[in-house]
């Protein structure tokens, strides 16, 4: 029995299309409409019932405070062990985004698997390309301004990235002990997001940006260093996939990865997404 937790977040959904009609596949969420969903909140142990689970697909346990992410992981990982889960397969953070402020709960994480009775395969998963319509989505006129110097972010299709954690947690023989770094082929920086929905990119400072998100009073306090903090990754270029030396993303598609760029477009309403074209067919 495959167990897939998170299955109601952006990633989780994909990957829930991925898995569709399968009869060994158990989807976890807090709020449980189906008879293939079960009931799981990290924060309540009681709920992480992983009885007769053989591969446990891990999606992290979003954001929070690293001492909560990493509580939450713990929790589960201590229920697998518990219940004899055979596999493990954890959704991390690629290996360039060690000097993000999120990457210490992913990290730790990792650690905690290596020292575990579990075979285990770690995804370290890039940023979305869906990440950018978020922090560089264009003004009413095609403007965009987001701090992004001349840097650029090797950013990934989500779909893509459910598409390798449902192959891999389908086979997890094949990928025992494997970490594998999954990030997008090419850098897109704010030029190219402009050209590509025919606006203009006007780079800003991450003084200005910090205090509009402040302003704005969406995020919540320990968001706002990790958005700025992850603008000053990107404008410095740690991003770009350069630091990425085995990218085994196409490898495990086993096809072409889809256009970052079209997703984008898609994201803020410009084109269409190959993504959303392929949903159906899984």
């Amino acid at each position: 029995m495959i167990f897939v937790t998170g299955a109601n977040g952006a990633l989780g959904r994909l990957v829930v299309r991925e898995l569709a009609g399968r009869d060994d596949v158990i989807f976890g969420t807090r709020t449980p409409r189906t008879a293939a969903e079960r009931r799981v909140d990290f924060d309540d142990p009681s709920s992480l019932d992983l009885t007769g689970v053989d591969t446990l697909l891990l999606i992290s346990a979003g954001y929070g405070e690293d001492d909560v992410v990493i509580a939450r992981h713990e929790g589960v990982l201590a229920a697998a062990e518990e219940a004899g889960v055979r596999h493990v397969v954890y959704t991390s953070l690629s290996g360039d985004g060690d000097h993000l402020p999120y990457a210490l709960a992913h990290r730790w994480t990792e650690r905690r698997l290596a020292r575990s009775s579990l075979s285990w395969t770690v995804l370290r998963n890039g940023l979305y390309a869906e990440f950018f319509a978020a922090v560089a989505a264009p003004a009413p006129d095609g403007t965009i301004v987001a701090p992004l110097g001349e840097g650029g972010l090797a950013a990934v299709a989500r779909a893509d990235l459910a598409a390798v954690a449902a192959r891999v947690a389908t086979a997890p023989g094949a990928h025992a002990g494997r970490t594998y770094e999954l990030v997008g082929e090419q850098a897109l920086g704010g030029a190219d997001l402009a050209r590509a929905i025919g606006g203009r990119y006007r780079p800003a400072t991450l003084a200005t940006t910090r205090e509009a998100i402040a302003a704005a009073g969406q995020a919540q306090p320990f968001q706002v260093p990790m958005l700025v903090g992850t603008y000053s990754a990107i404008a410095g270029g740690f991003l770009d996939g350069t630091g990425i030396t085995d990218n085994a993303l196409r490898a495990l598609l086993g096809r072409e990865p889809r256009p970052a760029l079209d997703v984008y477009r898609a994201a803020v309403g410009v084109g269409t997404d190959p993504a959303q074209d392929t949903a159906a067919d899984h």
